[in-house]
């Protein structure tokens, strides 16, 4: 008689073991797949790119860059202040512009206009550009981002996208 207790009590230990471990593992992919699909979700659902106005035609002179501030290309209701991004504009003629991201393409840090050595300089890391958005000193591996440009109805509109960024 105590073997056969032994036996169902066993077997119930068992049941009881594969009971929970199923279950953690429900569990564990409830958890699993939001994040999962967190990951993957931007690698197949792109946001399109969207014109922002950065200002009116007139307020730009010509041979001057000026640090515009726009709203991202997917802004997210809970972004709040970090939904704004910028860019450097510099008005070439009457009527063609150029407009640089304010990242640098190192790790992203922000670059600002020095006028009198018509240089950006990242703070961060020593990253220098010339005003044509090429590499002039430092670690960045490539350029500034160029964003595309036009004018529309007496505005200035840039094409935003996201900027990428290297680390290599």
């Amino acid at each position: 008689m105590s073997e056969n207790m032994r036996t169902s009590e066993c077997s119930r230990r068992d049941f009881f073991t594969k009971l929970s471990v199923t279950l953690a593992g429900i569990a564990g992919a409830f958890v699993a797949i939001p994040v999962i699909g967190s990951f993957i979700a931007p690698l197949f659902k792109r946001p399109a790119p969207v014109w922002r106005p950065v200002g009116n035609i007139n307020s730009f002179k010509v041979g001057q860059f000026v640090k515009v501030n726009f709203e991202d290309d997917s802004p997210l209701p809970w972004s709040g202040v970090t939904a704004e991004s910028a860019a450097w504009i510099r008005r070439d003629d009457q009527d063609n512009f150029t407009v640089f991201s304010v990242n640098c393409a190192h790790l992203g840090c922000p670059v600002r206009w020095v006028p009198g050595a018509k240089l950006f300089m990242c703070p961060c890391h020593g990253g220098v550009y010339y005003e044509d958005g090429s590499v002039a000193a430092g670690p960045p591996p490539r350029g500034l981002y160029s964003y595309p440009v036009r004018t529309n109805k007496g505005q200035v509109e840039i094409l935003a996208s996201p900027i990428p960024i290297t680390t290599v």
